[in-house]
């Protein structure tokens, strides 16, 4: 593979290229909040309350069909900086191609699936009436997009794999400006309310996904993989090494996001007010956990190439590197919450029903901060050695049993109402901060292979 394409963390300095590595993660995910960010507020401030509730709802349903997609496409930037490490760069065209192979099949199964279910999945998360139709509608048009998306994730994570953080953020400039002009082009001009936001949505994915694929094929000659029909195969080895770190990715994020449906479900039965209150919370938590998580995912390539060279007192200090870049973040972005709460929801909305919530759901979010802040490390770390199913086991711990128990035991039980339901949700985070870190100080993790 050509020096141009690829960033070697094996040898020589780390913190300076770690952090450089990590910026444009963190600018990219930013953006991408970002433009997400930009729905709800033009919706909101077009449409209503019910506008941002719609677009919460159907926007957790169209993140929990892509866990499949971001479980294989996470698997495979372990598996390829891995073998970057491992300098088997005649490997790597068998990886892209299986991974190839797999996301594409599920990007158009599960595009399929959330247009035929778009109704009952909606009516589970007991979707406000006010809000229904238009979380129908987003749901529809952003599900049939899924493809875009799956296809974006996949050849992002094969640049992270191989050490590029440049690439990925510049499609996402282009996508996050476009989304931005689109929302305010159809919803604010031409009235298609949250139906508008959805198409504005597809139309950027699909933008950052042709640039993506633009970039792969006119470097394909550096990337050792020539596009030819016969290379869109699935390669035994590969698929055997990608089904066993992308299962249990995919089914991590699935139960985590399974877990939000629940709180969603329930805070929705609250009524609408208190719906388009946790959307927004949920954006601005969304803003600082995506930030910090570019930092995460510079620790996964860092620690995927190193386990593959051997290098284990780097991967020591990669995660201590991520721990101190991440917790001046966090300070400052938990500071300006607890500061500036209603300030910071006006910006979505003028609603006092929903502004007078803002600082109830703070005081209760900003509690998962320090677990945040442990889990940027440590995850990034258990993602790049390949320790998949120990990711998989703290994530049913998180979503499925603290997550979905903690929010229903203070908000129903206990009867703590949405401060209670946003505790719990909170708490829960610790369930998969401390195990991961107890694992990464006193485990003999070292002794690992790599994947393949």
């Amino acid at each position: 593979m050509s020096k141009k394409v690829i960033h070697d963390f094996t040898e020589g300095p780390l913190f300076g290229p770690m952090l450089r590595f990590s910026i444009p993660f963190m600018l990219s995910n930013g953006l991408q909040v970002l433009y997400a960010m930009a729905d709800m507020l033009i919706v909101g401030k077009f449409v209503g309350s019910g506008g941002i509730s719609a677009v919460m709802t159907a926007s957790q349903s169209v993140f929990f069909l892509t866990m499949v997609g971001m479980g294989f496409a996470t698997g495979g930037q372990v598996l390829i900086s891995q073998l970057v490490g491992r300098r088997e760069t005649e490997r790597l065209k068998k990886a892209i191609g299986t991974q190839f192979s797999i996301i594409f099949s599920a990007g158009i199964f599960f595009s399929v699936m959330s247009i035929l279910f778009a109704g009952p999945l909606l009516r589970l998360l007991e979707t406000p009436p006010e809000a229904f139709a238009g979380a129908y509608r987003y749901l529809l048009v952003c599900g049939g997009g899924l493809l875009f998306i799956f296809g974006y994730n996949m050849i992002a994570a094969i640049l992270r794999g191989v050490g590029d953080s440049v690439r990925p953020f510049q499609f996402i400039v282009v996508s996050a400006l476009m989304n931005i002009a689109l929302d305010l082009l159809f919803v604010g001009v031409f009235g298609l309310g949250v139906a508008g936001a959805g198409v504005a949505t597809v139309a950027s994915q699909a933008a950052a996904f042709l640039l993506a694929f633009r970039y792969l094929y006119r470097n394909r000659e550096s990337f050792g993989f020539d596009f030819k029909m016969a290379s869109f195969r699935v390669d035994p080895v590969m698929f055997g090494a990608l089904v066993k770190l992308g299962i249990p990715f995919a089914v991590r994020f699935a139960a985590i996001n399974i877990s939000m449906l629940f709180v969603t479900s329930l805070v929705n039965s609250l009524g609408t007010a208190t719906s388009a209150a946790f959307g927004i919370a949920l954006r601005l938590d969304e803003f600082a956990n995506k930030i910090s998580q570019g930092v995460m995912m510079a620790v996964s390539t860092i620690v995927g190439q190193n386990i593959g060279a051997g290098h284990i007192g780097r991967i020591r200090r990669g995660v201590y590197y991520a721990w101190g870049i991440c917790g001046g973040f966090f300070l400052v972005f938990g500071l300006a919450q607890v500061l500036f709460p209603r300030a910071l929801y006006s910006i979505f909305t003028d609603d006092e029903a929903v502004l007078k919530l803002a600082p109830v759901i703070i005081s209760a979010l900003i509690i998962h901060y320090p677990a945040l802040l442990i889990m940027k490390g440590t995850n990034g770390f258990v993602q790049g050695i390949g320790n998949a199913l120990f990711g998989l086991m703290i994530a049913v711990l998180d979503g499925l049993v603290f997550r979905v128990t903690f929010s229903w035991l203070f908000g129903i039980r206990l009867q703590m109402g949405l401060y209670g339901m946003i505790l719990g949700y909170a708490l829960a985070t610790y369930s998969t901060a401390l195990p991961s870190l107890f694992y990464f100080l006193f485990i003999p993790w070292h002794r690992r292979k790599t994947v393949v």
